[in-house]
């Protein structure tokens, strides 16, 4: 009696502490949840400023575009300015002879050379290699010009009896510089939507990762909050189960008792009928009839 009670006693207590580890892996799973919950809220949150930074980025990319359309055409109308300028000089020096002996147009000839090899550095995107030999260039040109003008110094000037193509070349090239500062403004507008495309893109990627790890973790989190839950509800069916069990051997236990109660009051009963008879016999002996145990 005193095993079968401890067995009891030790049933009921592994019940209680499964029942305790059930609630706990729940408990663990609900808060799992809720933490990837939150990494999965800041992930999204994470996107949507991306996607915000995307429109933006796009809207800067447009807006440079447009200005380098801007300066692409100051800069064809420039170097058409200039040109023009440098095929006046050519008739000029034509009708005049020998350069050599015209040393003043020689001289705007090499500045006209100096100024679009600068406005080429200024405006243009070189690699180190390609810009290094650019400016060697332009120092050359600068050495030649001023050996020129050193030239001219010393000679007497040619006169040249050809002031409306003076008039005409210093006026194309006031339009040559007017245009190249809308060049060089485009340009540096432009250059700073760039920037700022280029910054934007850097927060994107910088978002993008952040994103990233917010998902994995929001992953990681999840796949453990699964495992607890698989675990609650493996720990379920075994509590469950067990008292499944318990209640089937409680009903088993029970149909036995009433099973003896029945057979016990049936026994009582016999025995009630059977000192019923014994009493009907002997007053039956008593009054000289026959015996009988049919009841």
């Amino acid at each position: 009696m005193i095993d079968k009670e401890t067995t009891k006693k030790e049933d009921l207590e592994q019940l209680k502490n499964a029942e305790k580890k059930y609630q706990s892996l729940v408990a663990k799973r609900n808060e799992l949840n809720q933490v990837a919950k939150q990494f999965r809220e800041e992930r999204d949150m994470l996107n949507e400023k991306r996607n915000e930074l995307k429109d933006d980025m796009e809207k800067f990319k447009k807006e440079r575009e447009k200005l380098v359309i801007k300066m692409k055409e100051h800069k064809e109308k420039r170097n058409l300015y200039q040109q023009q300028a440098k095929e006046l000089i050519d008739a000029k020096r034509k009708k005049k002879g020998d350069v050599v002996k015209n040393l003043p147009l020689r001289v705007e000839e090499i500045k006209a050379d100096i100024q679009m090899m600068e406005y080429e550095q200024e405006t243009t995107i070189l690699d180190t290699r390609k810009e290094n030999k650019l400016i060697d260039r332009i120092k050359q040109k600068r050495r030649e010009y001023n050996e020129v003008k050193k030239q001219m110094e010393k000679q007497q000037l040619i006169e040249v009896d050809l002031s409306d193509t003076d008039k005409g070349i210093t006026e194309l090239f006031k339009k040559a510089d007017a245009e190249h500062e809308k060049v060089q403004k485009y340009y540096d507008e432009s250059q700073q939507k760039h920037q700022e495309y280029k910054k934007l893109v850097n927060e994107i990627a910088t978002l993008i990762g952040e994103a990233n790890k917010k998902h994995k973790k929001y992953i990681e989190i999840r796949e453990e909050a699964q495992s607890n839950h698989e675990k609650a509800l493996e720990m379920r069916t075994k509590i469950v189960s067990v008292k499944k069990e318990r209640m089937q051997q409680f009903q088993e236990n029970k149909e036995i008792l009433r099973n003896q109660n029945l057979k016990a009051r049936k026994e009582l009963m016999d025995n009630d009928k059977l000192e019923k008879v014994a009493e009907q016999s002997v007053e039956a002996l008593k009054g000289g009839k026959k015996i009988t145990l049919s009841g």
